[in-house]
């Protein structure tokens, strides 16, 4: 790594907080890194459930970075159509070492046709959308490391994405340190946490209250497919 290891994160109306928040406090403190959020303006951005962001860049004024990071959250859906983030996602990734997504985020990256070819992972309730792209190797991992490709699955995961990529770019030992003093060491009250563990009743009613919007994603991605089909 170079001097300056530097962070690109994507903001956008809707984001979720923490699938930007907890990465940002890992490469935060990974030494010699720079991290800049940024943004189609450098009005302030109100999250999915209501805290304010402010972006350190518009994306006029960005510059190459060596890793770009696309969280997720409801605005997603308009993040996959609107051409202009598509284009400056496809612009930075001709000299980002690492494109990276937390979350929905990926289905932004697919959107912009930057993972034909690539394993990548999404959120659990999205993981059928980012199978509607072709190309796209799905897995259904927390981290999913592939080349210069990375992306986590949904929202906490971005925790363990970070830290992920501390131990690729730098090492073991300082992931290690960061974590510790994080004192990142999850023992959740319940099991709950992903489709494998949560009572068969959570998942089903979870599923049920979600059926709605996630039929509306799936016809989102499927017109970002079609668009990639005309380029």
């Amino acid at each position: 790594m170079s001097s300056e290891f530097h962070i690109g994160i994507l903001i956008f109306p809707d984001l979720t907080p923490l699938d930007m928040v907890g990465p940002y406090e890992v490469f935060s403190r990974m030494k010699g890194a720079k991290v800049s959020l940024v943004a189609e303006s450098k009005d302030p951005i109100r999250s999915e459930r209501g805290m304010f962001f402010i972006p350190d860049l518009n994306l006029e004024e960005s510059p190459d970075f060596d890793l770009v990071l696309v969280p997720g959250g409801l605005g997603v859906n308009r993040l996959m159509e609107n051409q202009k983030i598509l284009s400056w996602l496809k612009a930075k990734a001709e000299k980002a070492s690492y494109l990276t997504s937390v979350c929905t985020g990926s289905l932004v990256l697919a959107s912009a046709g930057l993972l034909k070819g690539y394993q990548a992972t999404s959120h659990w309730l999205s993981l059928d959308v980012l199978e509607l792209f072709p190309e796209v190797e799905v897995k259904k991992d927390r981290v999913v490391l592939d080349k210069d490709r990375a992306s986590g699955g949904g929202v906490t995961a971005g925790i363990d994405f970070a830290l992920s990529l501390v131990a690729e770019l730098q090492s073991k030992k300082a992931a290690e340190e960061i974590q510790l003093i994080l004192e990142y060491n999850p023992a959740p009250p319940f099991s709950a946490g992903h489709p494998s563990t949560a009572p068969a009743e959570v998942l089903e009613e979870t599923i049920t209250s979600r059926k709605k919007a996630q039929d509306l994603r799936k016809e989102i991605a499927g017109r970002a497919i079609q668009n990639l089909k005309k380029q």
